[in-house]
């Protein structure tokens, strides 16, 4: 009996592994998934000696399976009896590492970086650098670019003798014969010199970041500017200036746009390792070069990390700003391409704290009013989500002699993005203005957008007023905002009437309970009776929202009859709010 319980508890196994030979994708798709079910029923000497046999055995599948497999055999460390035997894992992963595509590599060497953690030093000499040198040696490419993920996992648990040996295989990998192989060496460059102590960095590392820096494949060149922020923090400035600046210059200036554009989207990185006096010397200049490139991707990739490379100059940032950068960016603002323009909007404000008023006033805002009225929406878009930065340093005159008309003359933009944006912003202009001025220039405007066409313009109309009304305070409201609000009761739109309630649900948050019950709530109540069933319901959807700030006396005598009355109206959806009110109120 006991032999027979045995033989049903491998029987789902007996299954799982014959579905692992299925001729359906799918179904050994699902057992690959389920192979830690298989290891755990086995156990870890099973799972070692019959389980791991067969998957190396059985590797040559469809991608999609293979992939998962790797996957799956990263978090196999337990299953197999713990990092003593962890090594077991090593062949049917570096297997994968050897498959034709790129995805699967990947994901094994992935999961061989997880597993190698989890070795011994004596297991990492034993098991795993023989591995690394298997894979370096290969005949196909294919083995020799995932050997170049696996230096940096090996590197810190081995001895000294072969620390010298993987430096070696590492510096035949950066030599290969094939781009690929080079191009995974570069990649991977960066998080080998971390690993590395100072010394073997700037004996072994250095040269081959030259070697790449200057090979004849534009791609290669590209990770190597990648791999010198990494090389770069692993030195002191001096040696920095010493070692790397030459290639970076070159690569600065380099014949590809590809690679300018990589220095051009690393530069704060750069900037971040090689220190203040280099970027002054040297990267300021060639920033300055990257957003006049003739490529449009260069200058874009450039513009884009305007803010940040701005912030982090730390001596003479003014002057460095005012005579390298700015007469750039006057160009940018005209530039043909929309995606440099669009770019520059959205970092250019971010310089009127840099720069103070006075230099903001001259050169920023002119910028500012080009940006604004550009023929493209995104480009509009961008430099209206930076609006408060220009606000915060010309101060309300300023804003409403030189920013305001340009404001207001896109509050009847057609695209309604762009509409959004400047209704978002209004309540910050509108506090630094004033209600005064918010009467005489602004209020008209927010009625408009109140019938506006589009809905999400509707309901930040509504949610920037409740916000000018925390500002202005709520006799300010009432008298001003409120009796518009209300007006829109009787508009022969049923959507209007709509924004009413929506805008009656959400300004009563400010206002206070008196308020509430004499001037909101019998509003609400005289379009209970609506011909539209969606005005009806939201009856129902507001007076449950105004309900726990109305007295005793009006929810008995007002609302109880109300919602008896929605509650058998024609509308399925008008009862269903009428119930859930009277749930909420408890009138039910």
């Amino acid at each position: 009996m006991a032999g027979h319980g045995a033989d049903e508890s491998l029987y789902p196994i007996a299954v799982l592994i014959d579905e692992l030979r299925n001729e359906d994708l799918q179904q050994r798709l699902n057992s690959i998934k389920k192979l830690s079910t298989i290891a755990v029923a086995l156990g870890v000497e099973r799972t070692r000696k019959e389980l791991l046999p067969f998957l190396t055995d059985t590797i040559y599948d469809e991608d999609e399976v293979l992939l998962a497999l790797a996957e799956q055999l990263g978090s196999f460390t337990p299953l197999v009896g713990g990092p003593e035997f962890v090594y077991t894992l090593l062949p049917p992963l570096e297997t994968l590492a050897n498959v034709e595509e790129t995805m699967v590599r990947d994901k094994a060497v992935e999961s061989l970086c997880k597993v190698a953690n989890q070795h011994s030093a004596g297991n990492i000499e034993k098991h795993f650098v023989p591995l690394v040198r298997r894979l370096s040696g290969g005949d196909w490419f294919t083995s020799r670019t995932s050997a170049c993920g696996l230096f940096s996992v090996a590197y810190p648990k081995v001895s000294t003798t072969m620390k010298g040996e993987l430096r070696q295989l590492y510096r035949t990998l950066c030599g290969d014969e094939t781009p690929m192989v080079r191009r995974a060496a570069a990649s991977r460059l960066g998080e080998f010199s971390k690993v590395i102590d100072a010394e073997h960095v700037k004996s072994d590392i250095v040269p081959l970041y030259v070697s790449l820096s200057t090979d004849e494949q534009d791609s290669v060149r590209q990770l190597a500017v990648e791999a010198c922020c990494s090389i770069a923090s692993q030195m002191k400035n001096d040696e920095a200036e010493k070692y790397l600046m030459v290639m970076l210059r070159e690569a600065a200036n380099d014949k590809s746009w590809r690679v300018r554009y990589v220095v051009a989207d690393k530069i704060v990185e750069l900037q971040k390792s090689l220190g203040s006096e280099i970027t002054k010397k040297d990267l300021v200049p060639a920033y300055h070069n990257l957003l006049k490139d003739v490529e449009a991707e260069v200058r874009a990739a450039a513009a884009s990390k305007l803010k940040v490379f701005c912030q982090n100059l730390t001596s003479d940032k003014e002057n460095i700003i005012m005579n390298h950068i700015m007469p750039c960016l006057k160009e940018l603002a005209i530039d043909p391409s929309m995606h440099v323009k669009s770019a520059l909007a959205s970092t250019v404000m971010s310089l009127s704290t840099a720069v103070g008023k006075d230099k903001t006033m001259e050169h920023i805002l002119p910028l500012f009013l080009i940006l604004l009225k550009d023929e493209n929406a995104d480009v509009r878009l961008n430099i209206i989500a930076n609006l408060d930065s220009v606000s915060e340093v010309i101060g309300a005159k300023q804003l409403s002699q030189s920013v305001l008309p340009a404001i207001i003359e896109l509050t009847q933009d057609p695209k309604w993005r762009v509409r959004l944006g400047i209704i978002e912003f209004m309540p910050q202009i509108a506090g630094q203005l004033g209600a005064e001025f918010f009467e005489e220039k602004l209020s008209a405007h927010f009625m408009a957008w109140l019938l506006d066409h589009v809905f999400a313009i509707r309901e930040a109309a509504i949610v920037s007023l409740k916000k000018i009304i925390q500002k202005f305070g709520v006799d300010w409201g009432q008298a001003n905002i409120i009796p518009k609000l209300l007006q829109l009761s009787h508009n022969s739109n049923y959507l209007y009437r709509l924004t009413c309630l929506s805008g009656i649900s959400t300004l009563s948050g400010v206002m206070n309970k008196d308020l509430t019950q004499k001037l909101l709530f019998p509003t609400v109540l005289s379009m209970a009776s609506d011909p539209v069933a969606n005005v009806r319901f939201n009856v129902a959807k507001t007076i449950k929202k105004l309900g726990p700030v109305l007295d005793q006396s009006v929810l008995q005598g007002q609302v109880r009859p109300c919602l008896q009355k929605l509650k058998t109206d024609v509308d399925v959806d008008v009862q269903f709010f009428a119930v859930e009110a009277q749930e909420v109120l408890k009138m039910s």
